[in-house]
């Protein structure tokens, strides 16, 4: 049984489907994706989390062991501009896919003594990334022993090249001269909703992610979640959609099942978890739930975020598909949401123009245009936070941070969806409306995430909040890892 249809549910129903076992998914929401799920506004679908599909092989590998092909089922379109990033003084820098062309705007915008630090930046995310991927990212147990073991004397070098008790930004610092390139790429901290200030360097191997490809699926990020779902039930998996979890069921220390909310019990060998481990920890699922991981630290919690989707009219800036507008003051923003946990006076800001193609920048369509867009924020909607003011206050200095840097929004004010910290934490129970699970802070946070097995026999964990981490393509490795841990402890105790 997998509890929660979000992607990780679905790679862990596809992998236990295609290995013969029978398979049920409940879900609390009407449909499938987490995160991915679209949101309706004035008749129109917009995708309200993830925006782009990165380390696509994830996927690709997924669809190739049931023998299909992710560009049989959904239409890809591959970014030529990855982003555009402004600031309030009028300077603007567009990162490309083709890495000749990200070189030349980095000489035109900071000098040729930046673009080849630029070049010698990218060379050590590869290597960072390299390194960490199949000893890390891929392997079941975050620990440090495990890591060390699987890498090898041979891979003993790179192991100690990654920078793992040095924080981003200081890195960053030693790469790039301009504060400007050391913000940029800064910002990718954000991606697993945490602060570069106190990230370890061994997050720039994001960057490397994000040069290796970035794709738009036409029609929204949800056909991805659809697309798994129906390949998973050609495989032969139940979907119970309306369908809330109340608690786990237990026998003798061993999780046996799941009792619905309307009272119906459903028996299982084994259940994966495809949600935040915070909600077990908080005794949402029950006590058996609450002991099968370890307390969640409220300090420790990722970023969440205030975010608005409407169809609007732009002028006076060319946005493309991704944009970024930063804050004149990082420090200070980052600041406010991790030690006052505040929204910050002077926001950076996402916005996703979503009816732009990712290979261009023209806007193919009349006006209105799907608009959204992104603000970081503390995790603190459990207690009552932002409030109304707060959040008024954040949607003014947000549109007029837009206006300094030459962005004009006519939204439709009657047909606007707001999201704070207080939705997210409605729909993710007793996260705060963290987006990303814990923090990745100092060197112990990647080693510290849960990884598939936890302190309940019979339970697997899956999701962002668990190893390796958050997002779409790192969700779906989680899902993957818990349907290998979970058919490997059924099998060893058939025998």
């Amino acid at each position: 049984m997998v509890v929660g249809a979000g992607i990780a549910g679905l790679t862990s129903t596809l992998d236990l489907a295609r290995r013969g076992a029978a398979v049920t998914v409940v879900e609390a929401a009407s449909g499938s994706g987490g995160k991915l799920r679209p949101a309706e506004v004035d008749g129109r679908l917009f995708d309200v989390g993830p925006t782009v599909l990165t380390m696509r092989a994830v996927f690709d590998d997924l669809l190739a062991d049931v023998g299909s092909r992710l560009e049989d089922h959904l239409e890809l379109e591959p970014a030529r501009l990855l982003a555009r990033h402004a600031w309030a003084d009028g300077a603007c820098l567009d990162l490309h896919a083709d890495p000749d062309a990200t070189l030349a705007a980095i000489g035109d915008f900071a000098g040729v003594a930046e673009a080849r630090r630029f070049a010698g930046f990218r060379q050590r995310a590869e290597r960072i990334h390299n390194t960490l991927d199949a000893t890390f990212m891929r392997a079941s147990r975050p620990s440090l022993t495990g890591l060390l073991r699987r890498a090898g004397i041979a891979g003993l070098p790179g192991i100690m090249a990654i920078s793992p008790f040095r924080s981003l930004w200081q890195d960053l610092g030693r790469h790039f001269r301009h504060p400007r390139l050391r913000q940029l790429f800064g910002r990718y901290a954000t991606y697993c909703g945490s602060s570069p200030f106190l990230a370890p360097a061994t997050l720039m191997l994001i960057a490397h992610v994000e040069l290796r490809g970035v794709w738009r699926i036409v029609g929204g990020m949800h056909r991805l979640a659809t697309c798994l779902e129906d390949r998973a039930r050609e495989l032969g998996a139940t979907f119970r959609f309306d369908t809330p979890v109340a608690t786990f069921l237990s026998h003798h220390g061993r999780i046996t099942g799941v009792r619905l909310a309307d009272g119906t019990s459903i028996e299982a060998d084994a259940v994966i978890f495809n949600g935040d481990q915070a909600a077990l920890a908080a005794g949402r699922l029950g006590a058996a739930g609450r002991a099968a991981v370890p307390p969640a630290s409220r300090s420790r919690r990722s970023l969440s975020a205030q975010t608005w989707a409407w169809a609007g009219a732009v002028r006076g800036f060319d946005v493309s598909h991704h944009n970024v507008f930063f804050s004149d003051d990082y420090e200070g923003e980052f600041d406010a949401l991790f030690r006052k946990r505040s929204l910050p006076a002077t926001p950076t800001v996402y916005l996703c123009a979503q009816d732009r193609p990712a290979a261009a920048t023209a806007h193919p369509e009349a006006d209105p245009e799907r608009l959204f867009c992104l603000v970081n924020a503390p995790a603190t909607g459990d207690a009552g936070r932002p409030d109304s003011a707060e959040i008024q206050q954040c949607e003014k200095a947000t549109f007029a941070h837009l206006a300094r840097c030459g962005l004009q929004i006519s939204p439709n004010a009657t047909a606007t969806l707001r999201r704070t910290p207080l939705d997210w934490e409605q729909l993710y129970p007793a996260t705060g409306g963290a987006l990303y699970g814990q923090a990745t802070h100092g060197w112990r946070a990647a080693f510290d995430r849960l990884g598939s097995r936890c302190r309940m026999p019979g339970l697997y964990l899956a999701g962002g909040s668990v190893h390796p981490g958050a997002g779409v393509p790192m969700a779906g490795l989680s899902g993957r890892l818990a349907a290998t841990a979970l058919l490997e402890d059924l099998d060893s105790n058939a025998r």
